[in-house]
């Protein structure tokens, strides 16, 4: 069973820093695509970066330069690292995979991230 667990979120000073974290059960984030969204009150989710099964990044155009993407194979986790952090960060993050194999796609619970201007 795949499973997904994030966590990091909490309640940061606009400019501050976050360390999102997603471990995974049941498959392997090494080999599937891996991705973070986003869903802040009011609005549909988005996608914030995406890591593809080779290894490939991509940020949307709000967050580039700010947060990156990065994986550890060894504990089967991927991270967002979030620096110079904005009030409209302010959302519940989730972190998705989709399963090389069969391309199900599974989603984490979600992780509240605030930003206080």
């Amino acid at each position: 069973q795949v499973r997904l667990v994030e966590s990091g979120g909490g309640l940061v000073q606009a400019g501050g820093s976050l360390r999102l974290s997603c471990a995974a059960s049941g498959t392997t984030v090494s080999i599937n695509a891996m991705g973070w969204y986003r869903q802040a009150p009011g609005k549909q989710r988005e996608v914030v970066a995406t890591i593809s099964t080779r290894g490939l990044t991509t940020y949307t155009d709000s967050v580039k330069g700010r947060f990156t993407l990065s994986r550890d194979n060894a504990k089967n986790t991927v991270y967002l690292q979030m620096n110079t952090l904005k009030p409209e960060d302010t959302a519940v993050y989730y972190c998705n995979t989709v399963v090389f194999a069969t391309l199900d796609r599974y989603w984490g619970q979600g992780t509240s991230v605030t930003v206080s201007s």
